[in-house]
């Protein structure tokens, strides 16, 4: 699978140089749907009005690709709330699933009701601090991690070290997926591709996200397996629709393209290597 470089398109996670000011969030509504920003050229995350807990753009929706690898999770930890479209889908479609959300900026979190974000409950929270600390600290062992981390900058530094990326594969369950959102266009892609790939060994596989040219979904999991083959996640797929309103099908055959992405070509454009 070739990197590329295309045309923005709004559902990618933007990679934008500006001073710390600006992860001030903006909120810009209209007839259809409320969308969150820190700057005004591309969106971080969008809520249809007429469907709130519809996964509005595309990278989310790939990203729930992690069904695949795991149908049934009992515990999800989401780095990043930002509007809160993965936490309201998972929390309405995933209904004995544990969730938390973890999520640095206290003025992200206090647009929680302007998203319709739940309150807080006994398989539900929010909390307010640094992910990288909630990934090393504590006991929580979860079977998923959603990694979808950004401010105005790009993705932060300590959410794509090596320290970080090692701190997760200890963190997660015994078959426990990591699910990283990335973009093509951020300085720090290459690297994170590859810390992925020293950090997990071929236990990682790529997705291009659907309706976006920039978002790279990175899958990565625990143990020396491979990806499940086309056909299991075709099957996976096809029990799961009943329950899950999005085209996991689509997803399966995205993740399946990922496969064929070239790992030496990384090595190939490190000058360190």
């Amino acid at each position: 699978m070739p990197i590329s470089r295309q045309h923005r398109d709004l559902s990618a996670k933007p990679r934008l140089k500006r001073t710390k000011i600006h992860d001030q969030p903006i909120v810009i509504e209209n007839d259809h749907s409320i969308a969150l920003f820190f700057d005004v050229r591309g969106v971080q995350s969008r809520m249809f009005l007429h469907d709130p807990h519809m996964l509005a753009l595309g990278y989310t929706r790939t990203m729930m690709g992690f069904l695949l690898f795991h149908p049934h999770p009992t515990r999800i930890s989401i780095i990043g709330l930002g509007g809160g479209s993965l936490a309201k889908y998972c929390y309405r479609h995933l209904p004995v699933t544990n969730i938390v959300a973890v999520e640095i900026n206290p003025a992200v979190i206090a647009l929680r009701n302007h998203f319709q974000v739940p309150r807080d409950d006994e398989r539900f929270t929010v909390i307010c601090g640094n992910a990288a600390h909630y990934v090393r600290r504590g006991n929580h062992r979860p079977d998923v991690l959603l990694v979808d981390g950004y401010n105005a900058d790009g993705i932060p530094r300590d959410l794509r070290s090596r320290t970080f990326y090692e701190a997760c594969h200890r963190r997660l369950s015994a078959d426990g997926v990591l699910v990283a959102n990335l973009t093509t266009d951020d300085p720090s892609f290459r690297a994170c591709l590859q810390t992925l790939k020293d950090v997990f060994s071929d236990a990682v596989t790529l997705a291009p996200a659907a309706d976006s040219p920039f978002n790279i979904i990175a899958f990565a999991w625990k143990g020396e397996h491979p990806a499940p083959p086309l056909s299991d996640m075709l099957s996976r797929a096809a029990a799961l629709e009943a329950t899950h309103p999005i085209s996991l099908h689509a997803t399966a055959a995205r993740i399946e393209y990922g496969k064929k992405f070239d790992w030496k070509q990384l090595q190939m454009h490190d000058p360190s290597r």
